[in-house]
């Protein structure tokens, strides 16, 4: 049975968002040119509020390994926070396993630490995981933040949509319906999504949260 914010969601008309301009995509070339001058941004970043040992669970997006989120745990590390590499190798995009895969271990490292939840940090498609997680795990889950991930439509307005759902039989306008349905179920714990306006894999309208009334939605500059 849905709870007055689930009913609340199901009864607004389904977001829509908008693939990345070809000019965001041909945009992405710049990412390891970001990387690269990461360290001239150290002076703010060694600025941020110091860590509290909370466990921290980093998941990686479509295609990628705990490598690519490297650079984050170390510097969250260096923060102050635990921060823990997701225990699959590279993200296949089963994200009904991965959903599972990152809800028991938030849950094995919960009860691990008394109880302790887990706040989970997913890069994309492994946000839609992170998501999915707090839903179903919400004794396990403490917070969850995205970084451009599709939390409307799914891969429907990503740039590789189509040959992702093409490779795996799937119907977009159909999954579009069952994520929205799954979306409009809602959940509890504080989510952020952070979302760039010249992101070419994820289009930017597609990572507002508009169904969590606790939602912080973050624009940032970059790819």
């Amino acid at each position: 049975m849905l709870d007055n914010d689930a009913h609340q969601n199901a009864a607004r008309p389904m977001p829509e968002g908008a693939p990345p301009t070809l000019i965001a995509c041909l945009l992405e070339a710049r990412a390891p040119y970001e990387l690269a001058a990461l360290p001239l941004g150290w002076s703010q970043l060694r600025r941020a509020p110091r860590g509290d040992g909370r466990p921290v669970l980093l998941v990686p997006g479509f295609g990628a390994g705990s490598l690519s989120m490297r650079p984050l745990r170390s510097y969250l590390s260096w923060l102050g926070y635990d921060a823990l590499d997701w225990e699959g190798d590279r993200n296949t995009g089963d994200f009904e396993a991965d959903i599972v895969r990152v809800g028991e271990q938030c849950a094995r490292l919960s009860r691990a630490l008394g109880g302790q939840r887990i706040t989970v940090i997913g890069w994309s498609l492994g946000g839609v995981a992170a998501r999915e997680a707090a839903r179903l795990y919400p004794d396990a889950v403490r917070e969850v933040i995205t970084l451009g991930t599709p939390i409307v439509g799914g891969p429907k307005y990503a740039s590789i949509g189509r040959i992702f759902a093409a490779a795996r039989g799937m119907d977009l306008k159909q999954l579009e319906k069952e994520i929205y349905a799954r979306n409009s179920l809602g959940f509890r714990q504080p989510v952020t999504s952070i979302y760039s306006r010249t992101d070419g894999v994820v289009g930017w309208r597609a990572s507002i949260d508009s169904y969590n009334p606790q939602a912080r939605n973050v624009e940032v500059s970059g790819s």
